[in-house]
């Protein structure tokens, strides 16, 4: 959130603070006390290889929070047309796009310590289905808009929403995978992050060039509304999860099938 702001002072000093933090990051990690135990290794087979989408796949909650992030954010990032927008539409130059690129870190800080003390204790499922809808709302208004308030205010409620779908899904990732699967599946997950982010930046591009930069934005946004009301219907059992922490499954089995018990807890 403060990258925006800092570069009012010069990239010099940007780029100057990240390499300290980076620095005291890398010494903080080096003091941190590991306990070394024998790790098991599955024979690497193909099996093993795609062990963490084979069980995503029979994990129907785990593949709809992370399908519903994927195409959301595939369909609804606007953060790279955000210099089109501070030199054309809103005519903010630097320093405004500087603000636009941090109010959804702004809104996503501010929720995410909100959630510390404040923990989802009910309809976990409906409001990651809201948190995503009110993104595309929010996108929606941020294309529109032609007021720089409107526009920051509208990128705050974006990164408040988004982090209440990011808190659920991470949370649904970690309670219903089995500590032996944890490491596949929480890769499976990070790819499918960085892919929604990459190839997103590249669909804004392709859908501004043929449409126009204010109907590609907008078209994402509705594109988002269009995949959470496809996802409610297609992952029902998604929408009735209630109680994060109660979601744990006792999932047992050999580490490399990720083959649920024939009883599991719920």
């Amino acid at each position: 959130a403060l990258g925006g702001l800092l570069y009012i002072a010069g990239p010099a000093t940007v780029y100057g603070l990240c390499a300290v933090l980076f620095l005291v990051a890398s010494g903080l990690s080096a003091s941190l006390r590991i306990e070394r135990k024998p790790p098991h290794r599955d024979p690497p087979t193909l099996a093993t290889l795609f062990a963490g989408i084979a069980f995503i796949r029979r994990q129907r909650a785990l593949l709809g929070a992370i399908s519903l992030d994927l195409f959301a954010v595939l369909l609804g990032g606007a953060a790279a047309l955000f210099p089109v927008y501070a030199r054309d539409i809103l005519h903010t130059g630097p320093w405004g796009l500087g603000l636009l690129r941090s109010a959804p870190a702004i809104g996503a800080l501010a929720t995410a310590a909100w959630l510390a003390h404040h923990p989802l204790q009910r309809r976990a499922g409906a409001m990651m289905f809201g948190g995503v809808a009110v993104f595309g709302v929010a996108t929606i208004v941020f294309g529109l808009s032609r007021s720089f308030a409107l526009s920051l205010a509208a990128l705050v409620v974006l990164g408040t929403a988004d982090m209440v779908s990011v808190v659920v899904r991470q949370s649904l990732v970690q309670l219903r995978t089995p500590d032996a699967m944890r490491g596949r599946v929480s890769a499976v997950n990070s790819m499918f992050i960085g892919a929604s982010n990459q190839l997103g930046e590249f669909e804004s591009g392709v859908t501004a060039a043929w449409f126009g930069t204010v109907p590609s934005v907008v078209i994402g946004g509705i594109g988002t509304l269009l995949v959470v009301a496809l996802w409610m219907r297609m992952f029902r059992e998604l929408v009735h999860v209630d109680a994060i922490d109660a979601e744990r499954e006792s999932i047992s089995g050999p580490p490399g099938d990720g083959k649920r018990p024939a009883n599991p807890r719920h």
